[in-house]
């Protein structure tokens, strides 16, 4: 079994510095995605490679804490998130693509590999219909990224 990816890009109305500013902000995370139920920080400092937390986050219809850890960070134009889970490694890289002076898309490539012959949950969704769920998770979350950084999503 190889990886299975999914991509989805967004284009939101505010500068790279300030929509990665929303995007790495663990402490806020809670009021800004709404699938995000709990984060719990476990590292000191800034966003940078080696922080890590955990999450809880409904998926699939069903509570889900996973511990997240950062392994590459580049302000204010990438980072890689990566989690492991039932046997599956989970890869999130966001890449946030300036266009022009005030608006940003943000690319984000997720990918769920096994490590050996045993698929995790998650990588076996993503190898059907259940890719476009993910896909279409990932494209709320990257919505509600946009609102919070637009002014618009009125939960501020």
């Amino acid at each position: 079994m190889t990886s299975r990816t999914v991509v989805v890009e967004r284009r939101i109305a505010a500068p790279a510095e300030r929509v990665w500013e929303a995007m790495t902000d663990l402490e806020g995370m809670e009021r800004v995605l709404s699938g995000v139920q709990k984060v719990e920080v476990l590292t000191d400092g800034g966003f940078r490679v080696g922080t890590r937390w955990r999450e809880t986050r409904r998926m699939l219809g069903k509570e889900a804490t996973e511990e997240m850890y950062v392994t590459a960070s580049e302000p204010p134009e990438r980072y890689v998130v990566e989690a492991e889970s039932h046997g599956t490694r989970y890869v999130s890289e966001f890449e946030l693509l300036p266009v022009g002076p005030v608006t940003t898309t943000v690319r984000m490539t997720f990918s769920a590999s096994p490590p050996g012959g045993v698929m995790g949950v998650l990588a076996k969704v993503l190898g059907g219909l259940g890719a476009g769920a993910v896909s279409k998770a990932i494209a709320k979350d990257l919505a509600e990224v946009a609102a919070s950084v637009e002014g618009a999503d009125g939960r501020g």
